[in-house]
């Protein structure tokens, strides 16, 4: 039976670029977080190894669903299986391919209430990291994946310190004084920018009590 694999990236690890593109009717602009999703052919702090023909495999059929109309959606931190939440969705993975032994990617964010969060959190200089989510076999006695599958990445925020567990973005918001109402407010009127403002505001309010720049 395949085990659920996800490994955690940091804004740095990932060489993320964040990217800011006008929309394509014109009206608006879209911003998009690029950089490797995976990494290929070393043993990371999972101790497991991904041969780089594994990722190359992976990244294929992933772009396969792409280009087949599939929308590979991800959600904000780590969810415990690989079941996609629509109520986490924060961006959609638009492209991936290979680079050297890395698997690099492009993603968009989203107008969701998450996707909005993960907006504000960019444009406040916070640098967020990015997790793969897949299943594969583990060999015990050298930790090389096999049989290797991409369901998506998500989005994830930086550790303060190496090996240290990613801040968890969703349960700070749910946790933090009105955070479940802006939430809810953020769900109901996603179009109203008066809500997107006050959405904008508390999300302020979260990265400065979280401490995660």
């Amino acid at each position: 039976m395949a085990l659920y694999l996800k490994e955690n990236l940091t804004f740095d690890a990932a060489r993320m670029e964040v990217i800011t593109e006008g929309a394509a009717d014109g009206k608006g602009k879209n911003l998009y977080m690029k950089g490797i999703f995976i990494q290929g052919g070393v043993k990371n702090h999972n101790e497991r190894v991904y041969p780089v023909n594994e990722i190359e495999k992976a990244v294929s059929t992933l772009n396969e669903q792409i280009k087949g109309g599939y929308s590979v959606l991800g959600e904000v931190d780590h969810p415990d299986d690989l079941k996609i939440n629509l109520d986490r969705v924060s961006h959609m993975i638009i492209d991936m391919w290979m680079d050297g032994p890395n698997g690099f990617g492009k993603l968009k964010i989203l107008p969701t209430p998450m996707g909005t969060l993960v907006t504000t959190m960019l444009e406040s200089g916070v640098k967020l990291g990015v997790s793969s989510r897949g299943s594969g076999n583990v060999n015990d006695s050298d930790g090389k994946v096999s049989d290797f599958e991409i369901v998506t990445v998500d989005v994830v925020a930086q550790p303060s310190a190496p090996n240290a567990y990613p801040t968890a973005i969703y349960e700070g918001l749910m946790n933090m004084r009105g955070g479940s109402k802006v939430f809810e407010m953020a769900k109901e009127a996603s179009a109203d920018q008066k809500v997107q403002k006050y959405l904008r505001e508390a999300v302020k309010g979260l990265i400065k009590d979280l401490k995660i720049k």
